[in-house]
């Protein structure tokens, strides 16, 4: 299994009930910290992918079937309520002529947002599902045992450009 165990809500630092998206108790300046939650909506499935609090590291953490997501099923509520994120961040297909994609990815996620009352931004997603592939390619997984993960580890690879450019952006 690539990576379940690091990610289980609960685990590490998570144990002793301390909410990770508020002001860190160690922070000497007033800058607040949040948790954003990366999707990447695909037909079938959604990828999901969480930051650190501090928005530094992305990383993978579990892929749903669309329809659960869209409908505000609970196992979507249950990702919600253990990782408390402030901010979704929806993958958006873009060309490689650098336009945008289907329109139905932007409407997912609106109503991914309106309906969790959480607001979303969008990322170029462009070509991170090719990207997890050749990852997992490299680690030996064949088609098959990829089927699962590509999408979360698509949407933590759209994060992590998301929160490298932002924080370029800030220096």
């Amino acid at each position: 299994r690539l990576c379940e165990w690091r990610f289980q809500p609960g685990g590490g630092i998570l144990a002793d009930g301390f909410s990770m998206n508020r002001r860190s108790p160690f922070s000497t300046g007033e800058a607040f910290i949040m948790r954003i939650m990366a999707l990447d909506i695909g037909e079938t499935r959604v990828g999901v992918a969480v930051s650190d609090p501090g928005e530094r590291v992305s990383s993978p953490v579990s892929v749903l079937p669309a329809a659960d997501v869209l409908a505000h099923a609970k196992p979507f509520q249950r990702l919600l309520e253990d990782w408390e994120p402030e901010l979704l961040l929806c993958g958006l297909p873009i060309t490689l002529a650098g336009e945008e994609g289907p329109q139905a990815a932007r409407a997912a996620a609106k109503a991914i947002s309106d309906a969790c009352g959480i607001p979303c931004e969008f990322a170029d997603e462009r070509l991170s599902s090719q990207e997890a592939k050749r990852s997992l390619r490299e680690k030996g997984l064949t088609e098959k045992a990829m089927r699962g993960k590509i999408d979360m580890i698509a949407a933590s690879l759209f994060l992590q450009a998301w929160l490298d450019a932002r924080r370029e952006r800030e220096r």
